[in-house]
């Protein structure tokens, strides 16, 4: 059995709703303090930062600088990316389309005022 089909279970499919279960940022951050070690958590949001910084095509040495992550790590986030199940996409397009809808409620709002 791969890891992968390993993930695939009742134990994973519990967590994902847990996961969902989440209201706020809050919520995510008490869970996530409380379920990963603080290294697990630089991790995650090292390899996220990496995907952002790859889709604006950013070099591995800009990001390297930036985010002290290795060529290893940026390496295997580019590989996921190519390769991946779409998952960064997926969540970097969405929290794009936040970042619009913010923006333009913001300048509907001033040009209201």
């Amino acid at each position: 059995m791969s890891k992968f089909e390993q993930l695939d279970n009742q134990n994973m499919k519990n967590l994902y709703n847990a996961i969902l279960s989440l209201e706020n940022q809050d919520e995510c951050r008490r869970f996530f303090e409380d379920i990963c070690t603080v290294n697990e958590l630089i991790s995650i949001c090292q390899r996220f930062e990496v995907a952002v910084m790859l889709r604006r095509s950013k070099t591995y040495t800009e990001i390297a600088k930036e985010t002290h992550a290795s060529t290893a790590t940026i390496s295997r986030v580019n590989r996921t990316l190519n390769y991946g199940n779409d998952g960064y996409d997926l969540v970097i397009e969405r929290m794009r389309d936040q970042d619009r809808a913010r923006l333009k409620g913001r300048s509907k709002r001033s040009l209201d005022d």
